[in-house]
Formats: C-alpha cells, sequence, structure tokens
C-alpha cells in the first residue's frame, strides 16, 4: 500500500480544464498540459490496495492498478509504466477515452470520490513517452506463419501488435485513407489528438507490422484473396451500420449520420479540407443521441461556431448518483454525466421523440417536430399535447449502432454465420465457424467500448496464435462469454 493513510489525507482531484472560450476556438486537447504530474503522486497514494481490488474486475483488461498506482505514488514511472503495459497496449488511449467503469468497481467509491484511476493512467503514460520508455519489443525470431488483420481500430491494432511480438508476419488492412478506424475519424481532436496514435503506428513498424491503407476487404479484394495469401485473418471492422431515423422529412438535406459528419472535422486537422464540407458554422443544430458520440457531436458544433446546439434523448435523465438497488456497486452505474462538450454550452432535452422533420422550399430542413414521451406499461410513449418543434438546420444522428457492414460483402464472401444480435459468431478462441478467420472488438462482441475492444483484440491474438501454432503464452483476458461486466 503506497500510503496507508493518503485516502485519509488526500481528496480527490482530477485534470485542470482549459476555460471553455479558449479551448472552444481550437482543437487541442480540453485539458492543461502538464496539470496532471503536480498532483498525481498524492491522487495515487489515495489507492487503498484493498485485499480484493474490485477495479481489477471493473476493467476488462484487468489492469493491475493498485501495482502502477503504488509506483506512481513513488514516481517510479519506468516501473509503472511496465507494470501498465503487461495488460495494456495503449494505455494513452484508454487513459483519454474510456469512461472508466475501474473507478466505478473502485472500493474506495463506496463511501468517498474513488481514485483518479484514468488520470493516474494517462499520467504514466505521457511521462513514458517523454522519458522514453515506450520502445518497440521486436521478436526475437519469426514464426514463418502471415496472419491479415482487417481493420485498424483499437481492436484490430492490439490484435496485430500482440500477433507481431509473438514472431508472426501480421498485415494490417484498413479501407479508410488512415490507420486507426474510429479512433482517427470518430474520436475528435479535442478529445484525443491524433499524435498519440501516429507514434503508436510508428512503434507497431518498427516492430514489424505491416499497415495497407485504401483497401476494403469484400470490394477492392476478396475474402478468398485475403484467405489465399496468409495463414490466419482477425476480422475487427467494428459495427458501423448505423441505427437510422425513420420518420417523414428524413431524406431533407442537412440530416446526416454522426460519422458522416464527425470524420469530416478531423479530415480539416490532417490537413485535408481548409473548411469541412458540412459544418455547423451559424446553423442551429440538434444532435438526436445522448451518449458518447452524440457529446462528439455537440463539441464539434461550438467550435465550427453553430449558432445554437440542442440535445435529444429519448430515455429519461439518469440520476446524479448511483442508486444502491438498481445498480449496487461495483456494477457500472448509467449517471448524468457532464463532459466537456457539454460544459461548453448548448440545450440537452430528455425524454422526447422526433416526429418529424420540416423542410424549406429547396429541401433543407429547417425545423424538427418532436413529442414527450413516457414509460407506460414498459413501453415508451407519447404524451399527448406535448408537440413543439425547434429550429434546426443541421441534425446528426447519434443513435448507436446495429452492426458489422453488411454491403461490402465480407460476411458473404467468408461465409461468416451471425449470433441472435446479428454479431459475428466466434467460440471461445474468438475463432468463427470458418477455421483460421477470428473475430474481435464490436464485429463479435456489438457496439462498446474502446477497453473492451483492446480486450478482445489481445484475447483474439492469443486464439489466433494457438491456431498457428499449437500453444500460446499470449495473455487472453476475456472470452466471448463474458458478459457480466459489459458496459
Amino acid at each position: 500500500m503506497a500510503d496507508p493513510k493518503g485516502f485519509l489525507n488526500h481528496g480527490r482531484e482530477v485534470a485542470t480544464s482549459r476555460p471553455v472560450e479558449e479551448r472552444k476556438k481550437d482543437w487541442n486537447e480540453v485539458y492543461v498540459p502538464g496539470s496532471l504530474l503536480p498532483i498525481i503522486s498524492k491522487q495515487a497514494s489515495r489507492c487503498m490496495d484493498c485485499g480484493i481490488p474490485f477495479c481489477h474486475n471493473g476493467c476488462p483488461l484487468g489492469n493491475l492498478i493498485p501495482e502502477w498506482n503504488d509506483y506512481a505514488y513513488r514516481e517510479d514511472w519506468g516501473a509503472a509504466s511496465d507494470r501498465l503495459h503487461a495488460t495494456n497496449n495503449f494505455p494513452e488511449f484508454t487513459g483519454r477515452l474510456c469512461p472508466a467503469p475501474c473507478e466505478s468497481a473502485c472500493v474506495l467509491g463506496i463511501n468517498q470520490p474513488p481514485v483518479t484511476i484514468k488520470n493516474v493512467e494517462v499520467s504514466i503514460i505521457d511521462k513514458a513517452w517523454e522519458t522514453g520508455d515506450v520502445a518497440p519489443q521486436i521478436p526475437e525470431r519469426l514464426s514463418g506463419k502471415t496472419v491479415a488483420v482487417v481493420g485498424s481500430g483499437p481492436a484490430g491494432l492490439a490484435a496485430a501488435q500482440q500477433l507481431t511480438r509473438a514472431g508472426h508476419t501480421v498485415a494490417v488492412y484498413e479501407r479508410a485513407d488512415r490507420i486507426g478506424g474510429l479512433l482517427r475519424y470518430g474520436i475528435p481532436e479535442f478529445k484525443m489528438e491524433k499524435r498519440h496514435i501516429n507514434r503508436r503506428i510508428e512503434q507497431m513498424r518498427a516492430e514489424g507490422t505491416k499497415f495497407r491503407t485504401g483497401i476494403e476487404i469484400g470490394r477492392d479484394m476478396p475474402a478468398t484473396a485475403l484467405r489465399k495469401r496468409y495463414d490466419a485473418v482477425v476480422l475487427a471492422v467494428g459495427a458501423t451500420t448505423a441505427r437510422d431515423l425513420p420518420v417523414p422529412g428524413r431524406e431533407l438535406k442537412g440530416i446526416y449520420q454522426a460519422m458522416e459528419y464527425l470524420p469530416l472535422a478531423n479530415k480539416v486537422q490532417e490537413g485535408d479540407y481548409v473548411s469541412p464540407p458540412i459544418t455547423a458554422e451559424g446553423k442551429h443544430v440538434v444532435v438526436i443521441g445522448g451518449g458518447d458520440t452524440g457529446a462528439d457531436c455537440v463539441g464539434t458544433a461550438h467550435r465550427q461556431g453553430a449558432a445554437s446546439v440542442t440535445q435529444l434523448e429519448i430515455m429519461p435523465r439518469p440520476n446524479d448518483d448511483r442508486d444502491p438497488v438498481a445498480q449496487p456497486w461495483p456494477t457500472f452505474p448509467m449517471l448524468y454525466k457532464v463532459t466537456s462538450a457539454h460544459e461548453e454550452g448548448g440545450e440537452r432535452i430528455y425524454s422526447v421523440s422526433t416526429t418529424h422533420f420540416e423542410g424549406d422550399e429547396d429541401g433543407n430542413v429547417q425545423w424538427l417536430h418532436m413529442t414527450e414521451v413516457e414509460f407506460v406499461d414498459g413501453k415508451l410513449t407519447q404524451k399527448p399535447g406535448t408537440e413543439r418543434k425547434i429550429p434546426a438546420q443541421l441534425v446528426t444522428l447519434a443513435m448507436g449502432f446495429t452492426g458489422t457492414d453488411r454491403e461490402n460483402g465480407l460476411v458473404e464472401q467468408f461465409g461468416l454465420e451471425l449470433d441472435a444480435r446479428g454479431n459475428i459468431a466466434r467460440d471461445a478462441d474468438f475463432q468463427t465457424n470458418v477455421p483460421g478467420v477470428f473475430v474481435a472488438g464490436d464485429a463479435g462482441r456489438g457496439q462498446s467500448l474502446i477497453v473492451w475492444a483492446i480486450a478482445e483484440g489481445r484475447s483474439a491474438a492469443r486464439g489466433c496464435d494457438r491456431f498457428l501454432t499449437g500453444a500460446s503464452a499470449l495473455p487472453a483476458p476475456i472470452r466471448p462469454t463474458d458478459r457480466a461486466l459489459a458496459v
């Protein structure tokens, strides 16, 4: 235990955010650079090194949290980085983007604010990059086996890095023009600057991983060609089929899926555009969907100079505090959350449903009509007399995803079976019904968190390694049937 009285002597402190009016003028990360290091040792000392560390169980990766908290308290950054990387390939991603189910499972959180596990994590990895403690891990010998990884999001990158380090020759195929998947084009720059992805890619290249961009398996290259070329295939293609909103007026111009809108803002930061083809500048923006993707749309609209931003959610407003009966500790509770994007302005409206859109004579959306809803006999029902309309010149749909892409032919060409939820089915080794073809991440699990994606990538890599060599020393944090902690 780092400091037996740490949790008594120090209250919870988190990273300092830059002033709203300052950060809305740029696309840099919202936190003050370097604001964590002066406080992180005291924050790490709040960890009680519990006899049963429930934070391990709360984290799909099984991160060794008390161990690297102790090293961070002692400012032994090299040892802290080693323990962090023992279970997580990309802690700089999770430290910025994960909703931290580990903190919800922290024992201290029963009656006090929990340890700032996420802030400690990102401090360790940022310090490790600064001091040069993150180096390529080149395999001592090659196995002679080849693996294709399809998709370069967190699941694909984790699987590729693990398999490369096991000695296999790995090529990652990505249909976009740059590596990173949703990390690259779905996550706004203000949440994670893309330099963090770029330096991991360079590390992976130095280890031997090959990258092939602009190639969509199923369209640009048939599955048969991929299987003929490689000894095994890992599919990490995500769940990219967006849920739509089939109401009158959906065909009007100015209504887009979130993943039609967000990538363009990121492409501006990459230098592909001077200004995005779809912009919120001067417009009344409505975001439909109250989750993280919706919040990303809100923050992007603020930076583009929207006249107003309104976020709609069909479900009731979550509670501020954990319901000890419905969501007892250490489960991950669904609580009211104020993200950095919400701090920057806009309105959030709960328990409402869109009935239709109204446009002008040129076919551009101008108004969104909605009504309040309530649960009646377990079903959401419209409340009579609550209809109203709000101005809407740009609408983004951020209502989640329903499964992997079925239009490019990948599922059919491989001959893959789907489970009851429409995801690619797999066994305990993450292998599909096709021998030598494995699946990881949202494609097999359904829409989920970045921490689950990395855990699945590592687990699929172990199954693939065992298929290729008959045994595997790679760690496997989860099995496909592990859904008890799914959030």
